[in-house]
């Protein structure tokens, strides 16, 4: 089968809707937070995927205060950490944090969630979390700010534009575009918002360890 290679020296991973699929859960909490607030749950979820709850809610409600934002965040946040039903692990994303651990290429888990949300999605998912993590308490400003991506390459000791991202939400690939950095958009929603390259999942990736500790990435098709 043919292979679109990409080089790079470090990996940087989204989680939701990348390594993790969440959608059943995001769907039931904006859904009920849309109804509540006398929203179209569609349009709503249009803009929830791929960054902070209270980042959305600002979109929403661009007159209202930011800690009121903040408070009903923690309150959605609470209930996604011990709702995970329906949880499950994009395909292939097992396999590929199986070999970027093995090989030991740098990597970075780069979420708009915070620690104890990644850690539930994670788990459940049952996938492991990276060594390196930059999650929402890492950062003053949600996706698509870049902040997140360009710390993640930071800890990792890497220029942006020598990682790859990997991104399923118009917020997220707007992140790692504005960082500098190539992006390979992962999962239906990805094509439309301009990566790099775009892929229906993990499944057929092959993870090829370079002499100085990058790697070439062989991406399906």
């Amino acid at each position: 089968m043919p292979t679109t290679p990409l080089a790079a020296r470090a990996l940087l991973l989204d989680m939701d809707g990348t390594l993790v699929d969440s959608d059943a859960v995001v769907r039931r909490v904006w859904t009920d937070w849309a109804r509540e607030k006398g929203l179209d749950p569609e349009r709503v979820l249009t803009i929830a995927h791929g960054r902070q709850g209270h980042a959305t809610m600002a979109d929403l409600f661009p007159d209202r205060p930011a800690e009121v934002n903040h408070a009903e965040n923690a309150v959605l946040l609470a209930r996604e950490k011990t709702d995970v039903d329906g949880v499950v692990p994009i395909p292939g994303a097992a396999a590929l944090l199986a070999s970027l651990s093995g090989s030991g290429v740098p990597h970075a888990l780069v979420t708009s969630a915070d620690a104890g949300l990644a850690d539930a999605r994670m788990g459940a998912a049952g996938l492991p979390v990276p060594r390196v993590r930059v999650t929402a308490e890492c950062v003053s400003a949600s996706k698509p700010d870049p902040e997140g991506f360009l710390k993640g390459a930071a800890e990792l000791g890497h220029a942006p534009g020598d990682c790859l991202a990997f991104e399923d939400s118009a917020a997220g690939i707007a992140a790692a575009l504005a960082a500098g950095m190539r992006v390979v958009g992962v999962g239906p929603r990805a094509a439309a918002y301009g990566p790099t390259v775009a892929v229906p999942d993990l499944r057929g990736l092959r993870l090829e360890p370079g002499p100085d500790g990058g790697c070439t990435l062989h991406l399906p098709g």
